[in-house]
Formats: C-alpha cells, sequence, structure tokens
C-alpha cells in the first residue's frame, strides 16, 4: 500500500532527481508539522525538535544516495523518505491529502476516505471533494502561495462539520488537513439547549411569584385569605426554584470532578435504609410500600457516600411519585460480573406504575428531558434528577439501566463495581 501511495510522486517531472524528491517530502513534512501546531495537535517544541532530526535524516539520505549513485540497492534513502511520508500522512490523526501543483492526489490516509470516499491515488482531487469552499480554497492556494481554511458541513449519512486547511508546499503541490469540528458544535448546541432550558425552568417561577407579589402589594392587601393561599403558592414556586438552582449546581460540580474516582469503601445497605427512611413521609402521602430486600452480605463499593445517598434518593423518589398507581416499589440487591470479569451489584428500584414507553427511555438521562412535562412540573420535577444519576455513576465507575413496558411499571438498576478483596493467603 506504501509504494501505491507514494508511486505518483515518482512520475512529476518537477521532482526528478534524488534531491528534487527529497525537498518535496521534507516540504510536505513541513506543512504537516504546520498544520498540527495550527490546529493544537502538536506543541511547538515537538514541532521544532522534529523537524530538526528529519532534516538533519534528509540530509544523511541525500549525500549516502550520492555516494551509492552507481551502487544497486533494493531500496534507497530516496524510497525510505517516501515510505516514511506514508506513514506519517497515515499516523495523522486528522484526515490529510496530499495534492500536486496540478490538483491530481498523490497520498492521503485512511481517515480522508471518511469524508471523501472516492478519493483515488494520481485522480484530480476535485472529482472526490465535492465542496465549493474547499475547492475554491484549493484554487486560491495555488494561484498566490498562500495558505487557505474553509470551513463547511456534511448532512449524510450524520451532520458534520469541518475546517479544511489547504498549505502550499513549496515547488511541489498543497497539502490538505480536515479538522473535524463536529465535538465543538455538539458542545455548542447543547450550551444553548441548555441554557435555554434552564432560562425556561427558571422564568415559569419567578413570574409566578413576580404575579403573586403585584397582587399582594395591590388587590390583596387586605385580603387575608388570598393573602394566605397566595403564599402557600409562592412558597411552593420558590422551593421550586431552590430545588432547580441545586440540582445544576451539584451537576457542575460533579461534572468537573467525573474523571475523578471516589475510592474510599462505602456499604450501600446502609445507605439505601437511610434514604427509604427519609422517603417514608412521602411514600405514605402517596400511599406506597416501599420493600426492600436487602444484600445476603455487605455490598460494599469504591465510592463517595453522600453522592451516592443523591443517587438512590433520585431513583426512589421517581418511583414513588410516577409509580405511585401500581402502591409499591421494590428495592432489591443482586450481585452481577462485569464485562471484564470483575465483581458487581445491582441495586434495582421497580415501581408497578404505567411504565415508559420505549422510545422516551434512551433520552431520559438528557437534561430537562421529561415524558410529561406536566405531571414533572405538577410533581416538583427539575428534569435534571436522572441526568445527575447518570454523571455521579460514570465517576463511580458505575452506569444506569433502564428497563420498561407500557402498563407494566419500570426498573431502574445502578451497577457499581465493588470494591477489590484481595484472595486469602493459603
Amino acid at each position: 500500500m506504501a509504494d501505491e501511495t507514494i508511486s505518483p510522486l515518482r512520475r512529476l517531472p518537477m521532482l526528478s532527481g534524488g534531491r528534487g524528491r527529497l525537498r518535496f517530502l521534507f516540504g510536505v513534512v513541513v506543512a504537516v508539522f504546520a498544520v498540527l501546531v495550527a490546529v493544537q495537535a502538536l506543541p511547538v517544541t515537538y514541532a521544532l525538535g522534529g523537524l530538526a532530526a528529519i532534516a538533519l535524516a534528509a540530509l544523511y539520505a541525500a549525500d549516502r544516495s550520492a555516494e551509492n549513485a552507481a551502487v544497486p540497492a533494493v531500496a534507497s534513502p530516496v524510497q525510505a523518505q517516501e515510505h516514511l511520508l506514508a506513514a506519517l500522512i497515515a499516523s495523522m490523526p486528522d484526515a490529510a491529502i496530499v495534492l500536486g501543483r496540478e490538483g491530481r492526489v498523490l497520498a492521503f490516509n485512511q481517515a480522508a476516505r471518511g469524508i471523501a470516499p472516492a478519493l483515488a491515488l494520481g485522480a484530480p482531487a476535485s472529482l472526490a471533494l465535492r465542496v465549493p469552499e474547499v475547492v475554491e480554497a484549493i484554487r486560491a492556494a495555488v494561484a498566490d502561495n498562500e495558505p487557505r481554511s474553509a470551513e463547511f458541513s456534511q448532512r449524510v449519512p450524520v451532520d458534520r462539520w469541518f475546517t479544511a486547511h489547504v498549505r502550499p508546499i513549496e515547488q511541489a503541490g498543497l497539502l490538505l488537513v480536515f479538522h473535524d469540528l463536529t465535538p465543538l458544535h455538539r458542545v455548542e448546541e447543547m450550551r444553548v439547549d441548555f441554557v435555554a432550558n434552564a432560562s425556561h425552568e427558571l422564568r415559569t417561577p419567578l413570574a409566578s411569584l413576580s404575579g403573586f407579589i403585584d397582587t399582594l402589594q395591590g388587590p390583596a392587601r387586605e385580603d387575608a385569605n388570598a393573602r394566605e393561599r397566595f403564599l402557600a403558592i409562592m412558597k411552593t414556586q420558590a422551593s421550586r426554584m431552590a430545588r432547580l438552582i441545586d440540582d445544576l449546581l451539584s451537576l457542575s460540580r460533579i461534572e468537573l470532578v467525573e474523571h475523578v474516582h471516589p475510592d474510599t469503601p462505602v456499604d450501600l445497605g446502609p445507605v439505601v435504609r437511610q434514604v427509604i427512611d427519609g422517603l417514608q413521609t412521602l411514600a405514605q402521602d402517596r400511599n406506597v410500600e416501599i420493600v426492600l430486600k436487602p444484600p445476603a452480605e455487605p455490598a460494599i463499593v469504591p465510592g463517595n457516600r453522600d453522592e451516592l445517598v443523591r443517587v438512590f434518593e433520585n431513583l426512589v423518589e421517581n418511583a414513588l411519585k410516577y409509580g405511585a398507581d401500581g402502591k409499591r416499589v421494590e428495592i432489591g440487591f443482586a450481585a452481577a460480573t462485569a464485562a471484564d470479569g470483575t465483581g458487581e451489584v445491582m441495586v434495582a428500584v421497580r415501581d408497578h406504575g404505567p411504565g415508559i414507553a420505549a422510545e422516551h427511555i434512551p433520552r431520559l438521562t438528557e437534561r430537562f428531558y421529561r415524558v410529561d412535562v406536566t405531571r414533572s412540573r405538577a410533581e416538583g420535577g427539575t428534569g435534571l434528577g436522572l441526568a445527575l444519576v447518570k454523571h455521579i455513576l460514570n465517576r463511580h465507575r458505575g452506569r444506569l439501566v433502564i428497563e420498561s413496558e407500557t402498563g407494566k411499571g419500570a426498573t431502574f438498576t445502578a451497577r457499581l463495581p465493588l470494591v477489590h478483596r484481595p484472595a486469602a493467603a493459603a
């Protein structure tokens, strides 16, 4: 594959001779390093050091080539340099294409095929790169020998965004590097959605509070009955805002340290019992019985106790609120084995309520996603509970599994790794 990739270089008249090919190859390498530095994929000091080493190797190869010109060899130093270029292009994390001055493809890596599947060595790049912005950037770079950049998007098979960096190679051709901007666009979309949803969720109770304050200061100033009723509603709306802000802050804190895995041993049995005790009042108000099947032996996991309490508070509270029709919530422990063979504990929270339609399940852990917006707000939900559960479990190297069928209730299972216990000495 390497010989096929580089072979068009040897047919270029402008590159006849070993030194000409070496100059071309060194120009490509310089352009590659320059683009990597530009997109912040390589530190400047590493780039300078790499260029210095390659320059010394190129000079050495040129001298050896001149000395041994009359001696036949299986692989010349120039061929070795060409193979090095092929390997360099192939190892680049971003899609990369090398073009000759006439616009024909001289080399490319596998990542480039994901953007232009029709790429072929020796063929005009315009046949494969059917992106007007990139074609125009190539023409401009050839015309004035200056670097160009162009942003474009692809809608098939999925939405993706790229920046194409076009960099001329002195007396040789062009290097195209495509930097994938899709993750940045996804993050920006998430940020915009998050701000919009958070603003909407805060605006609703805030508008309610403002309206009741105006009423109490005006028409209901002397109405004691209205004042008591309105103050109760205002307290409910203020509590809703406080819960939302608390969940937002908790989610932000968890995301900041999600990559740091806690290692303090925590027994999940007492954690779940504490949660059940704290929610007994809510269970009695909803006329729901909480049935606990405790673990046969201590279920000790590495974790943060307060965060794990928050996980099971959210899961049990959701079961009590949205599965109250079933009059029963069951919590059970079970041992399991992870894919890597390590031990896990599964804590399942099952309700016997109306269940959840299959199309909603994959999105339940998204911020502010609700199956029934009206009911969720009536229950005081913020739309962040399951997102918080997911991120806490990720921080604890665990995961959340959701199973449900319409009319058959729902089961939310937290799977967490057990503390590794060394084998007893023989």
